[in-house]
């Protein structure tokens, strides 16, 4: 078992602006962004980080780039976790955006979503879930099963991965929330995946520090890293689905 912290990026230009981003080249953080990417050395302090897995769009290398100085990290690039390719509508307005046939579908039926010269949602999360799933595996043979991880990616691949691992199809997956900077945790078991935080801005992560085999009980078998981890309060409703 190896446990994901899901990390979206900090509050982009883009996000602000009300623009799809997408894949363009050179979209960064705003100035509450690159505030947002200080803070999270402090948040994540006290957790042992094995490995760091990014998408290759520079808001996620911003986001990570305090994190890696502080550790002394490398981060593995990896473009499976790279945001949707959304094709001819990159760069257009929101706005705009929901006034086309296409959106209802990505609101209500987003396994049948296919943007215009780009991807399918149904073939994002394909891609991006296998790409987790590999890398959880890497990071497991070579750190140990209780290895703590971090993969920094985009709001509707976080999405589409938290909604795999709670067996949602991805006709739901509408109804998760990822905010820019959020963490959302994930641990991979040899049977099946536990999501232990969904959408947390703020929360004490301490809980996630792996514990002593010493402290652990029978009753923790395929268990949580930390199962007071879990919370009650794991944010769920509506969202666009494509900030």
């Amino acid at each position: 078992m190896t446990t994901v912290i899901l990390l979206r990026h900090g509050r982009s230009t883009a996000n602000t602006s009300g623009v799809l981003a997408g894949r363009t080249p050179g979209v960064s953080l705003d100035d509450h962004g690159r505030t947002q990417a200080e803070k999270l050395v402090d948040r994540l302090a006290e957790l042992p980080l094995a490995a760091v897995v990014t998408s290759p769009l520079l808001r996620c290398e911003e986001t990570l780039a305090p994190l890696l100085e502080a550790r002394g990290l490398t981060a593995t690039v990896e473009p499976d976790l790279a945001e949707v390719d959304y094709g001819e509508w990159t760069g257009r307005k929101l706005g705009d955006l929901g006034k086309e046939d296409l959106w209802k579908v990505v609101q209500a039926h987003p396994s049948a979503a296919v943007f215009p010269g780009g991807e399918g949602l149904a073939a994002m999360q394909a891609r991006s879930v296998a790409a987790i799933r590999r890398h959880a595996a890497r990071v497991g043979a070579e750190h140990g099963e209780k290895s703590l991880w971090v993969a920094c990616s985009h709001g509707d691949v976080i999405k589409a991965a938290v909604a795999d691992a709670l067996g949602l199809h991805l006709d739901s997956f509408q109804r998760i929330v990822i905010d820019p900077c959020s963490v959302s945790v994930i641990s991979y078991t040899p049977t099946r995946p536990f999501v232990v935080r969904v959408n947390d801005t703020g929360g004490d992560l301490s809980a996630l520090v792996p514990k002593p085999e010493s402290e652990k009980t029978d009753g923790d078998a395929e268990q949580p890293p930390a199962e007071d981890a879990v919370p009650e309060e794991a944010t769920v409703g509506g969202s666009t689905g494509v900030a």
